[in-house]
């Protein structure tokens, strides 16, 4: 467990389970998702509703969310109440009854989601960069899985992943807000303590990613499309090169993170190539990602790409001004400032980091930033950033 005192701040409660998508064996992919959806069917003591019932009756908020490292539950009450509902997440987490009739129901839900992914250009964009990114690791697959598969799937399966995975070795509760620090210890030992007997499941195959050797350029001609898209990606350390990933997240914003980034400067403001760009770093388990996104019209495709290549080779070829350097090291702390104010951002923080590394390394990320030189950054473009080796996704409108 993990707690944190605010006075005067309601109560969040968020409850991590590394149980995403990644923990799946490939025949069985979006079954963590559906999971999540089916945790709400009740248990033996909870019919179907009465959950959301009991958190919105006393004036609280539930919701929940799986990714490929973890799935999550969190409620938002106030303090009074949360002896009172507490023991509702738990149960729902731990004895969750995954009703054969409700299943079927819920299943259509789930295909219903695929359906409009299926629907989104960006979403499906961003499905097909991830499968040529990741051509092995679980990482490749959509976390909401594929039609086909999930028809195939069982009630009595799914169980199984539960009872395999809600274990108490894969779960954190986080508890933020204005309650003492024993009673809440008391309370989650009193409603999280008792676990069904692990059960024995079919495990996802572990295989090493291989190194990319060049550039995997796909296209897409899509309906309804606006304007095109270009999204550049590479496959950046994961949690045990935490520091590197640290480096990268500030490059992404110096990159293309603002008005005076460099390539929003040039391709935005003074060349007028692109409607807009942005850069995005998203930190995960077993490798991050790294990515630059621009929106653009389509005789500008090729020009772009290849500036871009360009401006990754001068950055990996010298080092980065100090001024600017400064410059995004404090937008970055800033941000980190502006996203840790409120309980249920501080719960996040906390069940994320506890998730996929050390909770401890939650509060390090201003400090580690700003120790960063610029010609340590310079070396982790030349390492990661190759223009030489990553993959492209073009979308095109289908005129």
């Amino acid at each position: 467990m993990i707690h944190h005192q605010i006075p005067a701040a309601p109560v969040v409660v968020d409850a991590w389970v590394r149980a995403g998508a990644i923990a799946e064996p490939e025949p069985w992919s979006g079954m963590a998702h559906f999971l999540e959806h089916m945790i709400f069917k009740g248990t033996d003591r909870q019919p179907p509703g009465m959950f959301d019932q009991v958190i919105e009756n006393r004036g609280g908020m539930t919701n929940a969310a799986t990714s490929h490292d973890y799935a999550h539950y969190f409620i938002n009450t106030a303090p009074e109440h949360l002896a009172e509902t507490l023991p509702h997440l738990a149960d729902l987490l731990l004895n969750a009854a995954i009703p054969d009739e409700e299943f079927d129901l819920e299943r259509d839900v789930v295909l219903e989601e695929i359906r409009q992914s299926q629907d989104d250009p960006d979403s499906l964009g961003f499905e097909a960069l991830m499968a040529s990114l990741y051509q092995v690791h679980p990482y490749g697959r959509p976390v909401l899985g594929n039609a086909v598969g999930l028809m195939e799937r069982s009630p009595e399966e799914m169980r199984c992943f539960h009872r395999a995975h809600y274990q108490p070795e894969n779960m954190t509760v986080v508890v933020v807000g204005d309650i003492d620090p024993q009673q809440t210890l008391d309370l989650v030992n009193d409603t999280f303590g008792s676990f069904a007997p692990p059960a024995i499941c079919p495990l996802p195959e572990k295989k090493a990613e291989p190194p990319m050797t060049g550039i995997r350029r796909q296209e897409l001609c899509l309906p309804r499309l606006g304007q095109a898209r270009l999204i550049m990606a590479w496959v950046a350390p994961g949690v045990n090169e935490l520091r590197s990933g640290y480096g990268l997240d500030l490059l992404s914003v110096l990159l293309a993170g603002g008005r005076t980034s460099r390539l929003v400067r040039e391709l935005r403001e003074e060349r007028q190539l692109v409607h807009d760009i942005c850069g995005g770093f998203s930190l995960q388990r077993d490798s991050s990602l790294f990515t630059l996104t621009a929106w653009l019209d389509p005789q500008h495709l090729s020009q772009v790409e290849a500036i871009v290549g360009d401006r990754l080779a001068q950055l990996a070829g010298s080092p980065i001004p100090e001024a600017e350097l400064s410059r995004y090291q404090r937008l970055l702390c800033n941000d980190y400032a502006f996203s840790t104010e409120t309980a249920s951002q501080l719960a996040g923080l906390y069940g994320y980091y506890h998730t996929i590394a050390d909770v401890q390394l939650a509060a390090a990320y201003p400090r580690v930033l700003q120790s960063f030189t610029g010609r340590e950054l310079q070396q982790l473009a030349e390492q990661y950033l190759s223009p030489m080796r990553y993959a492209a996704m073009i979308l095109r409108p289908d005129l």
